[in-house]
Parts: structure tokens; C-alpha cells; sequence
């Protein structure tokens, strides 16, 4: 296996983990939203979707197959897409508040970036599988 889908693989986790970490916090209400937990707004959870979209990525990562190489592009590149909608639904000030950005959000947008780059640099070797 690559070095490329080792650090891919590696970035997949990291977005899964940002997921559980604090993406926001709103001082004035005293809260703190994650990917997964936004009890007391209207974000939903898009963690739910980075993570899913992440174990894919990794599966994809596992096969050493060009197809799966040409799915896992498309896949990540949904990944940077909605890491990028959640960063700014996320980070914008409404009613002249602006929440304080955590370090989830930063890691999941960064790891997006990185998975995807580990597959478009990628070097797999065609096979006709």
C-alpha cells in the first residue's frame, strides 16, 4: 500500500474523531456544539454524513482497485464539499453574535483536504478488476 492511502486513511480517521470533538461555542447561551451533538440549534448533525462519508473513503482506500480509485475521488471531493457547507454554516455570526470556532471544525475541514489530495496523488497501478 501507498504512503498516499496511508495518509489518506489516516486523514479519514482524523475527520471521524473531529466529528466528536467541539466544533462551537456559543458563550452567551453556554454552548458547546459537536458534529454529532447540536442539542439547542437548528444545524442538525452533519458529523453523521462526515463520518459516513469518511468509513467509505477508508473502505475505497483499503482496495487497491482503479475503479475504487475513481469512486474514492468523487467521495472525497462530496467530503471537502460538505466539510466546506458545514465550516460555513457553522462559523457565521448571526444577530451580531459570532461563535468562537473549535478545533473539530478546523480538523475536519483539514482533513478533507488532505484525504482528497491522498487520492488525486495517489499512484495505483491499473488493474483490470
Amino acid at each position: 500500500m501507498s504512503k498516499n492511502y496511508l495518509i489518506g486513511i489516516g486523514a479519514a480517521v482524523i475527520i471521524i474523531i473531529s466529528a466528536f470533538l467541539p466544533w462551537l461555542t456559543v458563550e452567551s447561551k453556554h454552548l458547546v456544539f459537536t458534529g454529532v451533538h447540536t442539542v439547542g440549534s437548528s444545524f442538525g448533525e452533519p458529523g453523521k454524513l462526515n463520518i459516513m462519508l469518511s468509513v467509505i473513503a477508508i473502505v475505497f482506500f483499503a482496495l487497491r482497485k482503479m475503479w475504487a480509485q475513481r469512486i474514492n475521488i468523487f467521495i472525497t471531493a462530496f467530503l471537502i464539499a460538505w466539510t466546506l457547507r458545514n465550516f460555513i454554516l457553522f462559523a457565521r455570526c448571526e444577530m451580531g453574535e459570532c461563535p468562537h470556532k473549535e478545533i473539530g471544525l478546523y480538523l475536519s475541514l483539514f482533513g478533507a483536504l488532505v484525504a482528497f489530495f491522498a487520492v488525486v496523488t495517489g499512484k495505483n497501478k491499473p488493474s483490470n478488476a
